[in-house]
């Protein structure tokens, strides 16, 4: 084998790598962008589980990215443990779809057509589709038979490239060291471990076995430790994850090597007594497809009645950490495995922003409440929740603008534009929140308060508040439009009451019923409240906006900020009937 022979190799297994690569995006288009998201919406049914575990894998052409998709879902809490299992052991199954595709490589034609001529027309085919077509779906068919003929090509260029190693005495001499089943376990495991990839291992070795070197005594052990390689890129992904994530990537670890050991122990101690003739027979493409599918689908088979001792050996083996706080903060809501695939990660953008929205408004809540009654211990919980909403920001805004570079369409964009655009008002509502927290700190620490008319006041616009911040983040969390469409006149409605409600305490400062001391602290609670309103109304058209993401919408936002839509004015009408004209709130 001489440099011309490496060179190619190399080149081939570019191509071949490449190809898959370029097959799974085409597949994935072509199936749409929620084929991922149909996993975190699995039912806890572990037959469907392996089913759709399969499916999924079968298109993106990768057990190992489908098991780190899971690892991400039951590490944001979407997925129960319990519910991965399946997934996993579907996945497995899935991944042999490449190897049946692979053994066309090998397929001659009749009438002087060779697999060369076939997949080379299907590459004209495909181009053809892919820059003449205007519309995106022939463009993806187009994409995926490019894909389709770069693999192959790949595939027969490692082929050719092999050929003189069944003459090459070094070779024939490693291939002999590696007839040992726990020696070619190793080799597949560690070449898995280095391309990431057991698909592409498996492929590697259907091209070495065209070369007639590769004995089933060999090929047997090799895919057995390959599909205990995929297991790497999936245990480092879990690096960092929770308990449960951790687990979730340890269950794959744990299913393919109990597999492997329920296959090769009574399989080689057969072996020993009934010597089987096949075994020194040279290995074939088809012949490690088959034995790969077999082995995928028995080891599946006999662990899927076990699957809650798989979860209870993961459990034993991952203790739970007590040092996290997840009720406060979720750290792991926004999991960059999800980075690439957008609809996935903007998922878990939404699932954060509403958790950024709970802490804000239960710290809006509290704050109000202690005008009322002053409480030290609610007044820390205030200053640690704003902390928490913080670190959401901070963590979502990075996590979005990663989001934002890798190509997103024109949809995704936007909901990747309205959650920025939200988590800046929810993060300035918490602000506020502090910002009143303050005040009703500064009054207790100097010993004043509301008259009597300046509580009612207060109380009245404090319960138009609430109920403002609460429209929004109901809003926000369903993507109700109903809903965010009576935030604005609620906000008109406040904003009038604010104003009444500095003309009343000019007439008690002027009649001196109030300090000049309250007047000061009065009048920051109304700029705040009247703040906290006016973001409110831009997460509400925020929600619009996502609803109605078209040129009419600016119209429609001019006409509700005018009060020219029906639906406001009778919404302003109700609120103006329940907060301007309400009876005398008690203290």
């Amino acid at each position: 084998m001489g440099i011309a022979d490496i060179i190619s190799l190399l080149g081939g297994l570019a191509f071949f790598l490449f190809g898959m690569t370029l097959l799974g995006d085409g597949l994935k288009k072509v199936a749409g962008s929620k084929l991922e998201t149909v996993l975190g919406k699995l039912t806890s049914n572990p037959v469907k589980g392996v089913l759709l575990g399969a499916l999924v894998t079968a298109v993106i052409q990768s057990s190992s990215a489908t098991t780190v998709m899971v690892v991400g879902f039951v590490n944001s809490g979407i997925m129960q443990l319990s519910n991965a299992v399946g997934i996993i052991m579907g996945a497995n199954i899935g991944t042999t779809a490449t190897g049946w595709v692979l053994t066309l490589a090998g397929v001659e034609g009749e009438g002087g057509f060779s697999s060369a001529t076939v997949f080379a027309f299907i590459a004209f085919i495909g181009i053809i589709l892919y820059f003449f077509c205007r519309k995106q779906a022939q463009k993806n068919v187009g994409l995926i038979l490019l894909a389709f003929s770069v693999l192959m090509s790949g595939m027969q260029t490692m082929s050719s490239a092999m050929d003189p190693l069944k003459s090459n005495e070094a070779f024939l001499q490693f291939i002999s060291a590696a007839s040992n089943p726990a020696v070619s376990l190793i080799i597949g495991l560690l070449v898995t471990a280095v391309i990431q990839s057991s698909s592409a291992s498996i492929g590697i070795l259907q091209a070495l076995s065209i070369t007639g070197a590769i004995s089933y005594e060999v090929a047997i052990p090799m895919v057995l430790g390959m599909c205990i390689g995929a297991c790497v890129p999936v245990l480092l992904s879990a690096i960092g994850a929770n308990p449960n994530g951790k687990r979730t990537a340890v269950i794959y670890l744990y299913f393919n090597i109990v597999g492997s050991a329920l296959f090769m122990i009574p399989f080689y101690i057969l072996h020993i007594f009934l010597p089987m003739e096949f075994m020194a027979q040279p290995a074939s493409a088809f012949g490690i497809a088959v034995f790969n599918t077999v082995f995928k689908v028995g080891a599946t088979l006999v662990q899927l009645p076990f699957t809650g001792a798989l979860v209870r050996l993961a459990v034993l083996t991952i203790k739970e950490d007590r040092s996290e706080d997840e009720e406060e903060f979720q750290e792991n809501l926004l999991d960059e495995r999800f980075l690439d695939y957008p609809p996935l990660a903007l998922e878990q953008s939404g699932r954060t922003v509403e958790r950024m929205a709970a802490a804000a408004v239960k710290n809006l809540n509290r704050s109000v409440e202690l005008f009322t009654r002053f409480s030290g211990e609610k007044y820390e919980k205030i200053l640690g929740r704003e902390n928490v909403v913080d670190r959401y920001e901070d963590k979502l805004g990075n996590y979005l603008f990663h989001l934002n570079s890798r190509g997103l369409n024109e949809r995704e964009t936007l909901i990747s534009s309205h959650y920025l655009h939200c988590l800046t008002d929810l993060e300035r509502i918490s602000d506020h929140a502090v910002n009143l927290a303050e005040l009703a700190r500064e009054m207790e620490s100097k010993g004043v308060a509301f008259s009597s008319d300046g509580l009612e006041d207060m109380s009245r616009a404090a319960a138009a508040v609430k109920e403002i911040v609460s429209l929004a983040q109901q809003a926000l969390d369903r993507a109700d439009i109903k809903l965010a469409q009576q935030v604005e006149p609620l906000e008109e409605v406040i904003s009038t009451m604010l104003e009444q409600m500095k003309l009343r305490h000019i007439r008690r400062l002027q009649t001196g019923a109030c300090t000049l001391e309250m007047g000061f602290i009065l009048n920051d609670l109304i700029n705040n409240f009247e703040r906290v309103a006016a973001h409110c109304s831009n997460v509400a058209l925020a929600v619009l906006e996502l609803r109605y993401a078209d040129l009419q919408f600016h119209d429609y936002a001019r006409d509700v900020r005018q009060g020219d839509q029906p639906e406001f004015r009778r919404w302003l009408a109700f609120y103006q009937d329940k907060y301007l004209t309400a009876p005398t709130v008690q203290s």
